[in-house]
């Protein structure tokens, strides 16, 4: 049962330092890169205001983001393929497939432009699996039989 705790274990941990890594670039995009976004965007619930502040963001703005992702990716497949031992790269394509799903979900409540779209959907699974080919290599866990 080990095995199933530890593959949803590297899954969850690397969600998780992907988004951590996504809101870093994401705080330092507002907060320096784009000041004047995060202001007009400060405390705004409303879906159409936000779209319409996002309306107006630079395309810059929006590639900071995408770097984000980037970046935030090859962190949860590293970590999600290093904590996942007995099949790195499934454990980081796994990851990838949750984060495409959290991208077009993210798309669909606040529309980006289009051709954020098409990064929202590419970047994700060949980001996480590059994660994974640079965690180092590891031996699988003994089997029952190995440890007699």
């Amino acid at each position: 049962m080990w095995p199933i705790f530890r593959s949803i274990l590297a899954v969850i941990a690397g969600f998780v330092a992907t988004s951590a890594v996504m809101v870093t670039v994401e705080m330092v995009n507002g907060r320096l890169l784009h000041p004047e976004l995060a202001k007009a965007a400060e405390g705004l619930t409303d879906r159409e205001a936000i779209r319409a502040v996002l309306a107006s963001a630079p395309a810059s703005a929006f590639l900071v983001v995408a770097v984000g992702w980037v970046l935030g990716s090859l962190a949860g497949g590293f970590l999600s393929a290093w904590i996942g031992r007995t099949s790195p790269v499934g454990h980081a394509l796994a990851l990838g497939g949750l984060l495409t799903l959290a991208g077009v979900v993210n798309n669909l409540m606040i529309p980006p432009p289009a051709w954020f779209w098409v990064a929202s959907l590419v970047v994700f699974l060949p980001a996480t699996y590059a994660g994974a080919r640079l965690a180092p290599k590891q031996n699988p866990l003994p089997t029952a039989a190995a440890r007699k």
